[in-house]
């Protein structure tokens, strides 16, 4: 060798790179560990076995080695049987080198075998066991299992990274082909001349540091979403990946013993899941106002960035061989981020903790994307920007936690939030029929945080326990220059405190507006059709589910859709009859109104039957009929003036 070992440089190494042996009783052990450092899980480029030391610890507590030595007949047989099992029992086989040193005894020797890293992922196999792979981990030899053996097989080739490989059973008509496009169109990549073809070739990359979207089998050609297209795109995605769920659960206290939680199971593809967890996110993002504190007396309780960074770490460096859930747990004092699967062989929990940790990615083409998108920071800035946020806040700094299942990301409200102890009581009050005492604290609480999310859907519910529209109807008026800032649902709870008071109609109509502002899911915009129904807004009811068909085509046969989209059309029938009966109106306006009344109809008619045949929801169904029957009530009873029976057109 170019270099000699030195015992006491090797004792001040890290123990990942070497193993101490006084007697050598398990040649195994020996093998077992040069095999490891063979694959070289932790990069260090390989290690030492060194047979005849024993490592101590002298007074002082540093490192101190006895170099007891072997004989010269147990150093050749140790030689001769570790050779002899790499080559026969590692596979591929490794010729370690070999060095003797001397000690203080002439008639005894150490014995070091050096095993360099190799670029093969070896299995070694015991006499007793089959072949299996061996990885070093702290000062340990372990049997590489589940995640850690796909990390040694991926980091060696043996194994594409499993964001990469093609999703089993997928086809291309799998990926829903309109978030993609949307994805790109937001990522600046899209071209309308060249629309989407390209991108559904499998030689086609937006990066050196993403792969195709699609992939050819070898023998059949057939091309194969990867499993990141699936995750980001796919139409049915859990179909193929049951663990990409999300769990965001909201809890009244400070731990899980309440039984009054609310809990939002979430599905789709990942950035639908990202979108309304940014949504559910931001109303725990709230500011508050504490009048007490005049040099600083707005307070948000969560920064957004904190959140929407620890969300968008946990769904883009999760093991999604893993089929737990992402999960989201929102308390009264903190919210606690667990994605499954262990931190990244390399990535240390106390660099973590302090922002220090490396660039490591588990599934790097998601992460990718997730980056574009702005879901996530780029490489190595997620929790640097976590850190800075809490801290510019006045937040307590966030809490990371890490094992073999999963990595916890705890974020601390900020600690004026002790309003949320008022809003629970308030619930509690609620439910008794305390309406009074409810009533009390919950505008308690919003005079000091007038845009407490949370406090705003309580006072609506209240005042809707009571009756009382006027007081919603005076706590929008007196906000409405902030009320853009309330989350959709928010709002239209707030529109439905409000009641049918004609004099309240302006409002609720501009209150449901703003809900629908931006792409809603199918029960947020079922909830707002409702609400302007009964505003009287049909006109606008039937404008959004009009645009939100446009953005979502797979909508055009949903039945409760269509009914709703029908009885919008009836409303706007009414409103034309009654034009076309006002005596002052013109003969030629009256025309026209009857006209667009059995339009409007006819319309309406076949949205209903449609939905009819299309649905198996009782409820529904019988909702449907009902209104069929109105709707031919209306046609016998409006007829034109003209031309009822009986009547004789006047020269």
């Amino acid at each position: 060798m170019t270099h000699p070992i030195n015992l006491d440089e090797l004792a001040r190494r890290e123990n990942e790179q070497t193993e101490w042996k006084e007697n050598v009783a398990d040649i195994d052990d020996v093998v077992a560990t040069l095999s490891a450092f063979a694959n070289d899980l932790q990069n260090l480029g390989g290690g030492y076995v060194v047979c005849g030391v024993a490592e101590t610890k002298d007074e002082h507590g540093f490192p101190s080695l006895v170099r007891v030595g072997l004989t010269a007949s147990r150093l050749r047989e140790v030689e001769g049987v570790v050779m002899t099992r790499c080559r026969e029992r590692v596979s591929p086989p490794i010729t370690p080198l070999v060095e003797q040193l001397p000690t203080e005894d002439p008639q005894r020797r150490i014995l070091v075998f050096v095993q360099p890293a190799t670029g093969t992922a070896h299995t070694f196999s015991r006499r007793s066991d089959g072949a299996k792979h061996y990885v070093r981990v702290s000062h340990s030899t372990i049997e590489a299992r589940n995640g850690i053996l796909r990390e040694l097989l991926v980091r060696k080739g043996a194994l594409e990274p499993w964001d990469r490989r093609p999703c089993n059973g997928a086809t291309e008509a799998d990926l829903d082909l309109i978030a993609l496009r949307d994805a790109l169109q937001r990522m600046g990549a899209f071209s309308a001349e060249q629309g989407l073809q390209p991108y559904l070739s499998p030689d086609y990359s937006l990066s050196a540091f993403v792969p195709p979207l699609l992939a050819a089998e070898p023998l059949t050609g057939v091309l194969r979403p990867r499993n990141f297209a699936i995750l980001l795109f796919g139409r049915n995605t859990q179909r193929f990946i049951p663990g990409a769920v999300t769990f965001f659960s909201i809890y009244p206290g400070a731990d899980r013993s309440d039984p009054h939680s609310e809990r939002h199971e979430l599905d789709g593809n990942l950035l639908e899941q990202a979108r309304r967890l940014q949504e559910l996110l931001d109303i725990q993002s709230y500011t508050a106002f504490d009048k007490t504190d005049p040099t600083s007396p707005n307070v948000i309780k969560y920064p957004k960035r904190a959140l929407y960074e620890a969300m968008g770490n946990a769904l883009a460096h999760r093991d999604y061989e893993v089929p737990d859930p992402t999960r989201l747990t929102v308390f009264s004092d903190r919210i606690e981020i667990a994605s499954p699967g262990p931190l990244p062989t390399g990535v240390e929990l106390d660099a973590l903790r302090k922002g220090e940790a490396p660039p490591k990615w588990r599934n790097q083409a998601l992460a990718w994307f997730f980056s574009r998108l702005q879901l996530a920071q780029a490489d190595g800035q997620g929790i640097p920007t976590i850190l800075r946020s809490m801290r510019v806040e006045g937040n307590p700094p966030p809490v990371f936690e890490a094992d073999q299942l999963r990595v916890v990301c705890t974020l601390p409200a900020h600690p004026r939030h002790a309003a949320l102890q008022d809003l629970r009581s308030a619930e509690q009050a609620l439910a008794l029929g305390e309406l009074e005492r409810a009533r009390a604290q919950v505008e308690g609480v919003l005079k000091n945080d007038p845009l407490n999310f949370r406090a705003i859907q309580l006072f609506a519910e209240v005042h809707q326990a009571r009756r009382d529209s006027a007081a919603v109807a005076a706590w929008v008026r007196q906000h409405m220059d902030r009320i853009g800032a309330l989350p959709s649902q928010v709002l239209v709870q707030l529109a439905e405190a409000l009641g049918t008071d004609e004099a309240d109609r302006p409002l609720v109509v501009d209150l449901l507006a703003r809900a629908a502002r931006g792409r809603l899911e199918e029960r947020e915009l079922r909830r707002i059709v409702v609400a302007m129904s009964k505003a009287r807004d049909d006109e606008g009811a039937l404008a959004l589910i009009e645009r939100q068909l446009l953005e979502h085509p797979e909508w055009h046969n949903n039945p409760s859709l269509l009914q709703l989209r029908g009885d919008s059309q009836i409303g706007l029938a009414k409103r034309c009859r009654e034009m076309a009966t006002k005596p002052e109106v013109a003969r030629a306006t009256k025309a026209r109104a009857w006209r667009e009344f059995h339009s409007y109809l006819d319309l309406a008619e076949r949205d209903l039957r449609t939905a009819l045949a299309l649905t198996v929801d009782q409820y529904l169904s019988e909702q449907i009929r009902r209104n069929l029957d109105y709707l031919e009530q209306l046609r016998r009873d409006n007829q034109p003036w003209e031309k009822r029976p009986g009547r004789r057109r006047q020269g």
